[in-house]
């Protein structure tokens, strides 16, 4: 676990009304349905030392959407909300992070392929991860104490829980596509009227989570959406000449 993630924990715990037992019962819920598996070598092969993009489902994913269809060998870490979009324009992700409240179908369309499943546990999805036993390449995070086949990795959002995934695994440069942490909420969110006031609210927790991460991390951060502290925001022209 990252030193210092206990106090951020406390405080999204006490800013959203969390419940800690709750978060450790699912958490031991999805270690109990997980096998072991080699998925955490898979994500290595695909992270370490590489360029990666971690592709969310704000506003700017429609406008990337062509841009990403020409990174074919670049590995995709996908926050569950933008799969579908990428998936119905022929773009499979690399790694797929997930609270299991996306499209289903499409999860289960691709959970044969070599995606790799980094499916998080939390109190409020304990009903939905039986999902989970169908991926084949999976592996399981908790936002609290680790244990077992549970990993914390840090991070809130399915978003930034893929950069904090990426820098874990020591990825030479991550660069944003599709994250833009503003008070614009993407079409691709699937996210509710009555919902608006606590999704803005998380990715506001998110980006504070992505800037604190900027201040140790040792890999390059970048971003192609909003600016965020901490990232050098490039274009897409710019990106083209990094992955070279």
């Amino acid at each position: 676990m990252i030193l210092g993630w206990k106090k951020r924990y406390q405080e999204i715990v006490l800013e959203f009304g969390y419940s800690k037992k709750r978060d450790t019962e699912s958490a031991i819920l999805l270690n109990s349905i997980l096998k072991r598996t080699d998925a955490h070598k898979k994500i290595a092969r695909l992270v370490k030392d590489r360029v990666v993009l971690v592709i969310g489902s704000g506003p700017s994913l429609s406008s990337a959407i062509p841009k990403l269809k020409n990174y074919g060998k670049v590995t995709k870490i996908v926050a569950d909300s933008a799969v579908k979009p990428l998936v119905d324009n022929g773009i499979i992700p690399d790694i797929i992070i997930t609270d299991l409240d996306g499209d289903e179908n499409t999860l289960k369309k691709i959970a044969k392929t070599k995606t790799v499943f980094v499916v998080h546990a939390h109190g409020d999805n304990m009903n939905k991860l039986e999902l989970a036993r169908g991926f084949r390449n999976c592996i399981g995070t908790t936002q609290s104490s680790p244990s077992g086949k549970i990993a914390n990795f840090g991070g809130f959002t399915d978003g930034d829980r893929g950069v904090f995934l990426a820098d874990h695994f020591q990825a030479k440069r991550i660069i944003l596509c599709g994250m833009d942490f503003g008070d614009r909420i993407g079409r691709f969110s699937g996210t509710r009227r009555s919902e608006r006031r606590v999704k803005l609210m998380k990715l506001k927790r998110g980006e504070s989570l992505l800037a604190w991460l900027g201040t140790f991390t040792k890999s390059e951060l970048s971003t192609t959406s909003r600016p965020i502290k901490g990232f050098r925001k490039i274009s897409y022209k710019q990106l083209d000449a990094m992955i070279g």
